[in-house]
């Protein structure tokens, strides 16, 4: 088992098993880091090999503990963040034998106390490869993503409080899925993602170039104005690895790929999609992009997020070159 040094301990450096476009997210609790990976699908990348399985890494010891397997069958495609002890889980589509998708308007939460799994209210619009993140230690903000048989504009707020939803403004760009971004203090930023081929030609479904920027209203959290931003470093991509620190000023990118696909690595044109070696960030203070990394080795696409500590970008999973699901956890420094 080969061990990486991390912030001077000693650190296990895979998953228990393989898995891509797993949910992830990250929790402090009793003053240590914890990691969480969820769902996602397996090696075979076959309906079968999507999984409800979860598992915890606790970055004090780098010892991994399997979850209670999330409520339901196994999906991929799901949003996941961490507030307050606790892991909310939203949506993400399910598979049968007959390659039938359902994207699911669950919403779960695992309670770290217990290790118990909840169930919430369900999202008021159910949606998959959508983004997610947290305002005000409280408001979880789910942006985009598809819905039954489109991509959609809703952006929907989940109060953690009052278990209650409420829409707030649409994102103003193309309807996407598949995008990335986070959210950092009043700050939403989403990049890329999925859409329909505005030719109406095959493939049904190409990159979007478009990045954004949304600004929450500090009287109204319903309210956001939306910003297009110049393009990113490197070329539009797909299911890229994005997220924020807890505290900090950027919001960071890694991997995707260029060529849109379903859930197998194969896209939409039918051509083997391969990940990207740019690691970038999006400087909110200064409203600049910066380049982390021009060639991040060993890249990886298919993911669903990105755990970010003061230091380093954490990746949990994910597709290798040649499609290959992983059990890695890349650690790239932030810097």
């Amino acid at each position: 088992m080969t061990v990486l040094v991390w912030g001077g301990k000693a650190k296990v450096d895979s998953l228990p098993k393989p898995v891509s476009n797993n949910a992830v997210a990250s929790l402090k609790s009793g003053g240590h880091e914890l990691l969480f990976s969820m769902m996602g699908i397996g090696p075979k990348k076959t309906w079968d090999a999507i999984t409800a399985e979860g598992h915890a890494l606790d970055t004090a010891t780098g010892d991994w503990t399997d979850l209670t397997p999330v409520p339901g069958i196994g999906r991929i495609a799901a949003a996941a963040v961490g507030v307050r002890e606790r892991v909310y889980l939203f949506g993400g589509y399910t598979v049968d034998a007959r390659g039938n998708e359902i994207t699911v308007p669950d919403v779960n939460i695992l309670d770290l106390k217990s290790g118990r799994w909840a169930r919430a209210a369900d999202l008021p619009v159910a949606v998959d490869d959508a983004v997610a993140g947290v305002y005000s230690d409280r408001y979880i903000y789910v942006i985009g993503g598809w819905s039954k048989n489109q991509a959609v504009r809703n952006v929907q707020v989940y109060d953690t409080e009052k278990d209650k939803w409420e829409q707030a403004t649409p994102i103003a760009g193309t309807p996407v899925f598949g995008h990335s971004g986070s959210l950092i203090g009043s700050t939403i930023v989403y990049v890329d993602g999925a859409r329909a081929n505005p030719s109406g030609e095959r493939p049904k479904y190409v990159s979007s170039d478009e990045c954004w920027m949304g600004k929450i209203d500090a009287i109204d959290m319903t309210k956001i104005a939306w910003t297009r931003l110049a393009k990113h470093p490197g070329s539009a991509r797909y299911r890229i690895a994005a997220g924020t620190p807890e505290k900090g000023e950027r919001i960071y990118f890694s991997g995707g790929t260029d060529n849109p696909y379903n859930y197998n690595g194969i896209g939409y044109d039918g051509k083997p999609s391969e990940p990207s070696p740019v690691t970038f960030a999006f400087n909110v203070k200064s409203g600049e992009w910066e380049v982390i990394q021009q060639d991040t080795p060993d890249p990886t696409m298919d993911h669903r997020g990105l755990l970010v500590t003061e230091q380093e970008l954490i990746i949990l999973g994910g597709m290798e070159k040649g499609q290959v699901v992983t059990d890695r956890v890349e650690i790239i420094p932030a810097k």
